[in-house]
């Protein structure tokens, strides 16, 4: 799965959108790791066992949005953001969304091809990566086309 942060793709060009895509979670502090933590921003610095918390959330919500981009058909995710928010005082919600679609990349002379692009579609038309190479006077086979548009699912 492709997760990038731009409304596009650089040597791809969206065929389909899906629409948006998130991944949810709500934690609680742990008591023992607050007042550590507590006992830590006395003297500055980083606050280990809330940056793994922190991680651990987006790690989560992560694969959260990517199931179910998977979910629906797509091969990438634009304009991925995270959010995160303080629900109370020991609960915080983080929250990873985008917009999940269906990307084909560019070939050698398409314009906007790029260098990962062109290597992407050589690849992908080689004999064992799925595909057989056409044979002298036949036609390439045609760019794949996305799958049919699924429902999305209806977790929280």
């Amino acid at each position: 799965m492709l997760i990038v942060t731009s409304n596009e793709i650089p040597g791809h060009r969206i065929d389909a959108v899906f629409g948006e895509v998130m991944g949810l979670t709500v934690r609680s502090r742990d008591i023992g790791s607050q007042m550590l933590a507590g006992f830590r921003s006395l003297g500055g610095g980083e606050l280990p066992e809330m940056t793994r918390a922190l991680y651990e959330s987006r790690q989560e919500v992560m694969a959260r949005m990517v199931n179910e981009a998977q979910q629906r058909g797509a091969n990438a995710i634009v304009a991925m953001r995270f959010d995160t928010s303080e629900m109370g005082t020991n609960w915080t919600e983080v929250c990873a969304y985008g917009t999940a679609v269906y990307v084909l990349p560019l070939g050698e002379g398409e314009p906007g091809a790029t260098g990962q692009s062109v290597y992407l579609t050589k690849t992908a038309s080689q004999p064992g990566q799925g595909q057989q190479a056409p044979q002298q006077g036949q036609q390439q086979p045609a760019q794949p086309t996305h799958p049919a548009p699924q429902a999305p699912p209806h977790q929280f």
